[in-house]
């Protein structure tokens, strides 16, 4: 074991070191390449652009599983951020407390909340959250008796990226994947505890999918070798089994978080959707850049260095895409509202999301955390940034959107795509756009504002080989 995680720590200095070459030499990607012909799409064909946070972190650690909000929750986090999708954090130990032992009862509490944002229009993504394996080595996700850490220490490090690397959390990861000696039944489990979540959730039209696992980590055996190998075959049967109660919510998976959200090429292979029609499999990333982490902030060299990171995550979570034939959603990435410099890192970001035109989950929810809400439930500094414009839905297939916050113009831009009906939905914030905006386009047009949700839609006739080009300004007094 001690020789396996001296090479598994070698091999993560290199991963850091070909990280800092590749954003250091990598290309910024430009033009539309055909993996952005793929879109999460809603019943009406349009392709949805999501925008929102993760709830919640606190999620992992309180007793019940669930995480903080109340319903009144969900109306101030759309009144102030005007945010459309949540990715809501969900765990195996919480759904199978014991083998073969589902818990309904969880699950009805989680209906009841996604009830909550249902009412306000919200898509919601069930994640599957672990983090360090599970609770019995120090983490969240995997319930106790799903949990053989060998008898290996497990001690808290500094910085607690290393809690991760730990023997006895290095050995439940090995057991799970089957990596060093193994016990299959806790996969089997793990299938078992989507099926009959996905059985649940089937009919809930608020749903809108499921992220398989978050973050996952290969223990003792990283890279390819782990992506092409256990992660996939995983994946796919946890595809195979979901399928078999489930076929109309999209199934999203992650790759190996040790390398991707550092930058660094993911080799997950193309998966089958053996749903009858288009597959529904999306590719959910995160991104959690080196040179943020701790107590780093955006600032000096780090801002240059962050910036050619996500440049590099770019160009290799494309590439992935592309291999996958996926459509992409960034599933969690953060930064501290006390860095004086967040804003400008979260313009960079959205800047990048709007050039791939995909959607979001900030992390966290949870208030007092230094991020969305301060501890007394009021918004924090970052809440207006992220708070931004954004197309909601468009009613063809997307071309390229931008948002320039220094003159309030959204611009979107698409093509009419046989089968799709209904509007095209923009989000736009009262901070920027107090009255509405103005509308400039390329044909005749027909616009329907709700100054209560601050949406506009837009309805255009076909342009037959031709570009819808729209421009949104503030409206006037």
């Amino acid at each position: 074991m001690a020789g396996r995680l001296r090479r598994w720590l070698v091999g993560l200095v290199v991963i850091a070191c070909g990280a800092g070459l590749l954003a250091a030499v990598g290309p910024t990607p430009s033009g539309r390449g055909p993996w952005q012909e793929q879109f999460i799409t809603d019943s009406q064909g349009r392709a949805l652009i999501l925008y929102g946070l993760d709830t919640s972190e606190s999620a992992t650690t309180s007793a019940d599983g669930m995480p903080w909000i109340k319903k009144s929750d969900v109306a101030d986090e759309y009144n102030q951020l005007g945010t459309d999708f949540v990715r809501y954090l969900i765990q195996w130990r919480d759904i199978e407390p014991e083998p073969g032992t589902f818990d309904t009862a969880y699950l009805a509490r989680v209906a009841q909340q996604i009830g909550w944002y249902q009412k306000l229009g919200y898509h919601v993504l069930l994640d599957m959250q672990q983090d360090q394996y599970g609770s019995a080595v120090g983490g969240s996700g995997a319930p106790p008796w799903a949990t053989d850490s060998g008898g290996l220490p497990v001690k808290p490090q500094t910085p607690s990226a290393l809690d991760d690397v730990q023997p006895g959390v290095v050995h439940a990861y090995d057991e799970f994947w089957g990596t060093v000696g193994g016990h299959p039944e806790e996969q089997q489990q793990y299938e078992a505890a989507w099926t009959v979540v996905a059985k649940y959730f089937a009919k809930n039209t608020a749903v809108i999918g499921y992220d398989l696992m978050s973050q996952p980590f290969g223990g003792s055996i990283e890279g390819p070798a782990f992506e092409a190998g256990p992660l996939a075959r995983f994946y796919q049967r946890t595809i195979d089994a979901i399928r078999s109660v489930d076929t109309g919510h999209w199934l999203f998976v992650e790759p190996e978080a040790a390398t991707t959200d550092w930058a660094m090429p993911s080799a997950l292979p193309r998966l089958h959707d053996p749903r009858t029609g288009p597959a529904q499999i999306g590719y959910a990333p995160q991104f959690f850049p080196e040179a943020l982490d701790g107590s780093s902030t955006y600032s000096g060299t780090n801002v240059f260095v962050t910036n050619r990171e996500l440049a590099s995550w770019e160009i290799q979570v494309e590439r992935t895409a592309e291999r996958m034939d996926a459509p992409v959603l960034l599933g969690s990435w953060s930064i501290s509202a006390d860095d004086p410099d967040a804003h400008l890192y979260v313009d960079q970001v959205q800047q990048v999301i709007d050039q791939m035109m995909i959607g979001e989950a900030f992390w966290s929810s949870d208030p007092g955390t230094g991020q969305i809400w301060a501890a007394n439930g009021d918004p924090t500094v970052l809440a207006p940034v992220v708070g931004t414009a954004y197309p909601r839905a468009i009613a063809g297939e997307p071309v390229a959107f931008s948002y320039d916050k220094t003159s309030d113009d959204l611009n979107v831009q698409w093509t009419d795509k046989k089968g799709v009906t209904g509007t095209t939905d923009l989000y736009l914030p009262p901070s920027d756009f107090p009255y509405g905006g103005t509308v400039t386009i390329n044909s005749t047009y027909r616009t329907t504002w709700n100054p209560a949700t601050h949406i506009l839609s837009i309805t255009v006739p076909k342009l037959p080989g031709g570009v819808h080009d729209l421009d949104v300004v503030p409206a006037g007094s």
